[in-house]
């Protein structure tokens, strides 16, 4: 991963729907992706916590694949109302589900097109034995 880069920038879908979501929420924006799922992306630390619960013989992969939706709407409403995403904006205000979810969308549609969309998607593969 390029140094100064976000590891969510390297998974786009996830990235616009997060940076979108900052723009209905801009004072608490909801961080799920950023933080959880995408959150845990340094292989130096990877390494370390495995070592420290034990682990050894240990290999990182990163994988490259595209992520694909057919339509920004259909991305949105995965992000928005689909993952424990749901959860932070329904904290934040569950009246505004739906407004975040059309921002997603807008936001979406605007990166990558209003059909099917398709962007890059990055993800680590850990093994290592006990």
């Amino acid at each position: 991963m390029e140094a100064g880069r976000r590891a969510i920038e390297e998974s786009e879908f996830a990235d616009v729907v997060t940076v979108a979501l900052a723009g209905v929420f801009p004072k608490d924006p909801p961080r799920f992706m950023a933080r959880t799922p995408h959150g845990h992306h340094d292989v130096g630390r990877i390494r370390e916590d495995l070592t420290a619960a034990g682990f050894a013989g240990m290999s990182v992969d990163a994988v490259d694949a595209t992520s694909k939706a057919a339509s920004p709407r259909q991305a949105a409403v995965a992000y928005c109302q689909g993952t424990p995403l749901r959860n932070e904006i329904e904290a934040r205000d569950a009246s505004r589900l739906e407004e975040a979810t059309n921002r997603a969308t807008d936001a979406l549609a605007q990166r990558f097109g209003k059909g099917t969309i398709e962007g890059r998607l990055r993800a680590f593969v850990v093994t290592a034995e006990r």
